[in-house]
């Protein structure tokens, strides 16, 4: 029987003890309405910059200050929601770019927590959330052509067998793992620090569920908490 099973390592927990997340596991169905991931994307832009809640910038905030912990420079390589978010408020919108990135990009712009959306087939083992000793493989394109480069030592990545999935925890997401809509088995995460309540937490999780649905009745989805959810 198959298994997804993503881990956090010691050395992050210790590095970050209130972080948990909701990891989301989703065996696809046909798409029936694929335009409701740009259809929530826009309503989650809106929603933004309309009625935020309030505890949204303390979170980015906690991110860019859990960055410097590890040594990243969170002004140049920010959190993936602080990113999308600065953009938001700069246009206004955000293109469209496929509908379930859209869908998931709508749920990090809408509550202000990293979100990342993988490939499963593309893993060869576990997704592991740990701290690199700068040997690891991460694949990029530079410049339209794709490059290889390592993350720093002590950097925090996810990463499977292989190599990188994910840079400076969330920041950039490799190539070989990017997620679409043909894919047959999804995998997302949800990353939250004190500041979002865990109630919004999970919020965020039941709307991304609830436009996977939509896209594709008849998907299977598993839900799983992982880290410290005591705050």
């Amino acid at each position: 029987m198959f298994t997804f099973q993503p881990s956090i390592d010691p050395s992050v927990s210790t590095l970050a003890p209130d972080f948990c997340a909701l990891s989301i596991f989703v065996q696809a169905a046909p798409a029936v309405n694929p335009q409701i991931g740009a259809l929530t994307l826009h309503h989650a832009c809106e929603q933004m910059l309309k009625d935020d809640f309030p505890w949204a910038e303390e979170h980015l905030q906690q991110w860019a200050e859990l960055f410097k912990r590890f040594g990243a420079k969170p002004k140049r390589t920010p959190c993936s929601a602080d990113a999308l978010r600065k953009r938001v408020q700069r246009e206004g919108v955000m293109a469209a770019i496929d509908p379930i990135v859209d869908l998931y990009n709508a749920v990090s712009i809408r509550f202000a927590i990293p979100v990342g959306g993988e490939h499963v087939a593309a893993y060869v083992g576990q997704p592991h959330l740990t701290r690199a000793d700068g040997t690891e493989n991460f694949d990029v394109f530079k410049e339209g052509v794709l490059s290889h480069e390592s993350p720093e030592p002590g950097e925090v990545i996810w990463r499977d067998d292989v190599g990188v999935t994910c840079r400076r925890w969330n920041w950039r997401q490799g190539v070989r793992t990017r997620l679409s809509l043909g894919q047959s088995q999804m995998w997302f995460i949800l990353e939250r620090l004190p500041a979002m309540p865990l109630e919004a937490l999970h919020q965020a999780g039941d709307m991304l569920e609830q436009g996977i649905q939509q896209i594709m009745p008849g998907a299977t989805i598993t839900r799983t908490l992982l880290g410290n959810d005591d705050r």
